[in-house]
């Protein structure tokens, strides 16, 4: 895996009077992540990414991005940053292409009709480039707020709270986007979310901060490894033989029957695959095997102090 840092983040701290936003709050996300930023409504998260994005400045701490300090070289830095931060907003009388070219222009970058249309083509809206964006759904506005955002072939991009307000449907197409700005275009994306399922989905490592400071940062995989899930296994029948079966094999599990179909128990993910296989090697019918713990608990366990 390649340790690169893009962004570093040390003792970050902001106050707005005597309101500390921010107090202690450090992170590193290096190349070619897709980074989650987690925290709960208050936590800190909408004042770092602006602080990140030097739309505020704050009043202590470090952020360097790039390798370079953002206050030092900001402008050699946004240039190479695409971000949205609350919900992209177009003119809705006029076409996506349109206000893609408008918001090129604004921002300085040489843009060709080339790259908008290639860049509506990767964000699902082929086809759609003529159309008023007024008549456009919300997730349709989103891909197209992201493709605002790739203009300019930005390596980083810092997307605040994607998909919000979605369909699940929209949620879909806006996290397959993500996942392709990292396997295709091999873009680093930072991306905080009340949908802490989506950052299981999506991110390879992740940072939750509360109460302005940060909690625990790490890999989402090794972090939710860590933790004990809780394994609804539902059968065609006999759970109570399943779950003397379980006991035997794995003696540290705790187990109970739920139903005659089903068994309930708490287990380290990485055994998940071995008690599926106990089970089926044993001749039981497994039906399905439904993690109920999911990053959402973990992330309740981490903020609860």
């Amino acid at each position: 895996m390649n340790q690169e840092p893009i962004i570093e983040v040390k003792g970050l701290q902001k106050n707005f009077g005597a309101f500390t936003a921010v107090k202690d709050v450090s992170f590193t996300v290096n190349k070619g992540d897709v980074f989650g930023f987690l925290g709960p409504n208050g936590a800190g998260k909408s004042t770092t990414m602006r602080c990140m994005l030097s739309l505020i400045k704050p009043n202590a701490g470090q952020i360097n991005i790039f390798g370079k300090n953002l206050f030092e070289a900001r402008n050699e830095i946004l240039a190479q940053v695409g971000s949205i931060v609350e919900k992209p907003d177009f003119y809705k009388y006029l076409s996506a292409r349109k206000n893609l070219e408008i918001f090129a222009r604004i921002s300085g970058a040489d843009v060709s009709q080339k790259t908008i249309f290639e860049t509506l083509d990767f964000v699902g809206l082929t086809g759609r480039e003529k159309d008023k964006v007024g008549g456009f759904s919300h997730g349709m506005r989103q891909r197209l707020g992201i493709a605002q955002t790739l203009l300019h072939k930005p390596e980083l991009i810092i997307l605040d709270e994607p998909t919000t307000g979605l369909d699940p449907q929209g949620i879909i197409e806006v996290r397959d986007l993500i996942l392709r700005l990292k396997n295709e275009q091999n873009k680093t994306v930072i991306l905080s979310s009340h949908q802490l399922a989506e950052i299981e989905h999506v991110a390879n490592r992740m940072v939750i901060i509360n109460k302005g400071q940060t909690i625990i940062e790490g890999s989402v995989s090794e972090l939710m490894n860590a933790q004990e899930t809780l394994l609804s296994i539902e059968l065609i029948d006999r759970s109570d033989a399943a779950l003397q079966l379980l006991k035997q094999q794995f003696p540290s599990l705790s187990a109970e029957v739920i139903s005659p179909k089903t068994l309930e128990l708490n287990v380290e993910r990485m055994l998940i695959p071995a008690v599926n296989a106990a089970l089926v090697n044993a001749g039981f019918a497994v039906v399905a095997l439904e993690p109920k713990r999911t990053l959402e608990d973990f992330f309740i366990q981490m903020t609860q102090n």
